[in-house]
């Protein structure tokens, strides 16, 4: 079974975002699944996905404040200024990060650990709305 969907995330402020539950309510599919790969692409240079701590806010406000201070927005030695300083700091942050995220799928649910959760990661002060590309793919539960 293959399956492919788009989804439309709303603008968010620069930060790191949990979208765990955006993810999963726009593959209802998965539910069929006994086993199987949701991969999670993000269609943009200047935002990213990564997957990590999903119940402290700490953790995501300390990723933001390393990413910011390992890669600084106007630093003097980016050539490529032409969209303000924030720009060019995205897209090393966006590519540091990765674009995608390939999650296994057990007995039709997303079988991530306990504490883990999937993040938007948007590097610009104004990104925008982001989308993303989900791919799914598995074995359906067979029926007796």
């Amino acid at each position: 079974m293959w399956h492919q969907t788009e989804v439309t995330l709303r603008p968010r402020p620069r930060g790191f975002h949990l979208i765990t539950r955006e993810v999963a309510e726009a593959v209802p599919e998965v539910g069929s699944l006994r086993v199987g790969l949701l991969h999670v692409f993000i269609q943009h240079t200047s935002a990213s996905l990564t997957l990590n701590e999903n119940a402290s806010p700490d953790v995501r406000r300390d990723f933001e404040r390393y990413f910011n201070d390992a890669v600084p927005d106007g630093w003097n030695g980016f050539e490529h200024r032409l969209e303000g300083d924030d720009d060019m700091a995205a897209h090393i942050k966006a590519s540091l990060l990765g674009p995608s995220l390939s999650l296994p799928i057990q007995a039709g649910r997303l079988a991530l650990g306990i504490w883990q959760g999937i993040y938007l990661c948007e590097h610009r002060d104004h990104g925008g709305a982001r989308k993303l590309m989900l791919t799914l793919t598995g074995e359906a539960v067979r029926s007796q």
